[in-house]
């Protein structure tokens, strides 16, 4: 029992450690103070709707008609039944936000590291180099809470397919299906697809070695334990996934049928398009703040002081030392490809020494693993800048063209450098290793990783011009001056993080050089690269997120304040929409805080919405907004933001006299510019089955929504004869259902995006449910899937209890 605990205690020091660095980090945390994340309090406004509807009826709504006109709130953070894997996650998350991320970053690698047979020392250090890796820091000052999530999770995935393929087939299974199902449940799935990417190059590096060694059915073996417990991690998700799946067909991910663009240009009917996926694109020598920070200005916004050329420009062009000093301390220093950088993606620079110093001692899959991941994930981030291959990827590669901001796929660099890195130090400390080999790895470690800062250092006048895609703005704007002071303070911070690597290199340097002259233990040097590590990394994380990020919990919980026009708009206690043009209006979750909005901010917009708004409603087409039931816009004028009412709204429903019938989505777009849609439905002849060729219109018919709720809409109506309606809610055909006087009835899509029926003559109650059967169907699979797995999970223990006893008598 002693000897356990002795075992364990280790352990449980590091999580401790862990804990008290997390928390150390996000200090303002333990005074109650939240993090100012944007994404979040955009997040915030947009699931306002469904969160007060959950707190007043105790009932989830899975439909919001608070953003772009209505849709599915599966990717707003929808409760399902049986999610038992958030409930796991909300215990392994049980620090304050974002404290919880940091900690789950370090949980995750520790778990790795220690699969890969490295002992708790060397595990604590590679935990704390990708925890503190400046991407996954920054992605938690803006708010990408969920990729953070997704990337927490990763080593946990990776260290249950290592343990499978390592034959330990129980452990291995059970790590991985809930490790997986924790992944998945993250629901970031482009985080998600990029670790598979890995995963493959991982199989593959498992595969080679199998072939070589004649272990193939141990490889087959280890691979169907694996498929078994990624089908029992995707049956705990069912609900989130089937979900997913669902409205990926209708966002802007999906096929909408729409092959024209407003220019008449032709356009991708499926998925993004290659601009839009590849707008983040690093460029290829921006690459190198992997190493050296602010190698290209570093963020698009960077704090400069008086010391600064700016700062001595601007007060020679006649601004205040106040007004200098605002502008200095956010200047563009940035001069890399992509359109706006919040911080550069800094791995460490003792962190790719390690790497580096690492390749020359480590042989076999892992390297060429991790080497494979790390140079493939390089190229693909470069996007457009290296065509070739994102082209493939595009046009060949299932589910690539489903995601943009390339990018962000840097994370298997940042996953990968940080393995391979520590696994060197393991190297260096196995006495089976040469010193003669040793010392060869540090002194090309030393000349690759120095003589390259050196590079930069000696030529940098000869290899860069400091010149910004913006500079010829600035030039306009501000003069020739400006530009030239603004190329003056990229130089100088560009020099100053060049050297700053360089110092780190020869101190880690001389840490391995010590240790192999013996002139330090092991223990000296982990101790020696936990600090440098640290205080590399966190030097430069608390350049983008700190303490002045923080503000006070209220000011999260409610992010937006209601100004004069709000206040005018809610006095109205009808069911309308408003367009908020004050706001950038299909980027902006702020009027879905208040009001049911045409716009919104989503990365997975419904996709017909998008369409309209990229051909008419961006235009301020009324015959559009008023059949939105757009009733009110939120106009910016000098004494701020103002409400003015739409007259012309056509109101919640309209009975129509004419059909104009279309073969496709384009027709449809194209029509809605020419008819007049107050009296005019536009149909697709696919619904032809359910429409009269020919429709007259009642002038008396009455038609009136009587109760709404985001997931329910009725209406009272009242006509001579069969009436075609128009309802100005969106058309979603995978969950909303109708009934006339309690009977189930059809309905259709119309005006492009509309619901539309028909109604029979006389008085009637027609009623819209959003009864979304996928909801039904994946909660069961998720129950079954999760009782499996705990039944599994308590035999492991029981079996390990079982088997522990045994050897003690024994």
């Amino acid at each position: 029992m002693i000897k356990s605990l002795k075992g364990i205690l280790p352990h449980i020091l590091i999580l401790l450690g862990f804990i008290v660095l997390s928390l150390a980090y996000f200090n303002p945390v333990l005074q109650g103070k939240e993090i100012f994340q944007s994404d979040i309090v955009q997040y915030t406004g947009m699931a306002k709707q469904q969160n007060d509807f959950r707190a007043r009826t105790g009932e989830e709504p899975y439909w919001t008609d608070a953003a772009f006109g209505g849709m599915p709130t599966y990717q707003l953070g929808a409760n399902y039944p049986h999610n038992y894997v958030k409930k796991l996650d909300s215990v392994l998350r049980f620090l304050p936000r974002p404290a919880d991320y940091l900690f789950l970053y370090f949980l995750g690698f520790y778990i790795l590291m220690l699969v890969l047979k490295l002992d708790y020392r060397l595990a604590f250090l590679g935990a704390i180099a990708f925890g503190f890796s400046t991407y996954l820091i920054i992605i938690l000052g803006v708010g990408h809470n969920a990729k953070a999530h997704a990337i927490a999770y990763m080593p946990m995935v990776l260290a249950g397919i290592i343990l499978c393929f390592r034959s330990k087939y129980i452990a291995g299974f059970l790590l991985l299906a809930v490790a997986m199902a924790l992944e998945i449940g993250a629901n970031h799935f482009q985080m998600t697809y990029y670790l598979l990417l890995l995963v493959i190059i991982l199989g593959i590096a498992y595969l080679v070695d199998a072939l070589r060694k004649n272990m193939l059915p141990h490889y087959f073996k280890a691979l169907g334990v694996m498929v078994g417990a990624v089908i029992l991690a995707i049956g705990a998700n069912a609900t989130n996934l089937l979900a997913t799946q669902e409205y990926t067909g209708f966002s802007t991910r999906g096929d909408t049928g729409l092959t024209i663009t407003p220019q008449g240009n032709e356009k991708p009917a499926a998925g993004l398009t290659y601009d839009y996926i590849t707008e983040y694109s690093y460029g290829i020598v921006e690459s190198f703040n992997l190493f050296i920070p602010r190698f290209m200005g570093g963020s698009s916004s960077e704090k400069l002081d008086e010391n600064s050329a700016m700062y001595e420009q601007l007060l020679q062009m006649g601004a205040s030392p106040m007004q200098a000093m605002d502008f200095a301390q956010n200047a563009p220093t940035y001069w890399g490809d992509q359109p706006f950088v919040g911080a550069p993606a800094y791995i460490g620079a003792t962190v790719l020494f390690l790497f580096v110093f690492a390749l020359f001692l480590i042989r076999g899959r892992l390297k060429w693993w991790v080497v494979g991941g790390s140079i493939l994930a390089l190229m693909l981030s470069w996007g457009k800048n290296f065509p070739l291959l994102t082209e493939f990827f595009i046009d060949f590669v299932p589910l690539y063209n489903k995601f943009r901001a390339v990018s962000s796929i840097q994370v298997i660099i940042e996953l990968c450098v940080p393995i391979l890195a520590v696994v060197g130090l393991y190297r260096l400390f196995n006495e089976v290793v040469k010193n003669e080999e040793k010392l060869f790895a540090l002194k090309w470690a030393t000349i690759i990783t120095g003589g390259t800062a050196v590079l930069f250092l000696l030529f940098k006048n000869t290899l860069f011009n400091f010149s910004g895609g913006n500079d010829a703005i600035y030039m306009e704007q501000m003069g020739a001056g400006f530009v030239r002071a603004l190329k003056e303070d990229r130089k100088a911070i560009f020099t100053t993080d060049a050297v700053r690597s360089l110092i780190f290199v020869i101190l880690s340097a001389a840490l391995i050089w010590m240790y192999l002259k013996q002139k330090a233990g092991k223990n000296l040097l982990v101790l020696g690269f936990s600090l440098l590590i640290l205080a590399d990394l966190i030097a430069v994380d608390r350049r983008y997120v700190n303490n002045d990020d923080f503000v006070a919990a209220r000011q999260m919980k409610q992010p937006f304040q209601q100004t004069t026009a709000d206040a005018q708009i809610l006095q109205d206690q009808g069911h309308y929409r408003v367009f908020d043009v004050a706001e950038s209006p299909f980027n902006t979750g702020r009027t879905s805080y208040f009001h049911n909005s045409v716009g919104g901010y989503h990365a997975a917009k419904p996709g017909r919405m998008q369409d309209l708004y990229d051909f008419y409603i961006s235009q301020n087409n009324m015959e559009i907004l008023n059949m939105l039931n757009v009733k009110y816009f939120i106009i910016p004028t000098e004494e701020g933001p103002r409400a003015q009412q739409n007259p012309e709204a056509f109101g919640n429903a309209w009975t129509v006299s004419n059909i104009k019938w279309v073969e496709d989505a384009n027709d449809a777009m194209l029509s809605l510019g020419e008819e007049d849609l107050s009296s005019t439905a536009i149909i697709n002849r696919e619904f032809s089955n359910l429409v009269p060729s020919e429709v007259n219109r009642d002038p008396s018919a009455r038609i009136e929504l009587v109760s709404q709720e985001p997931n329910e809409l009725v209406y009272e109506t009242s006509a001579g004869s069969d009436q075609l309606v128009l309802f100005s809610e969106i058309y979603y055909p995978n969950g909303w259902r109708a009934y006339i006087n309690g009977e189930a009835a059809e309905h259709f899509r119309a005006n492009y995006v509309l619901r539309a029926m028909m109604i029979p003559a006389g008085e009637n109650t027609v009623t819209f449910k959003f009864e979304p059967g996928v909801v039904k169907t994946g909660s069961s699979i998720a129950l079954a899937s999760s009782i499996i797995l705990g039944l599994l999970l308590l035999g492991a223990l029981f079996y390990t209890f079982k088997e522990r006893n045994t050897k003690e008598e024994v």
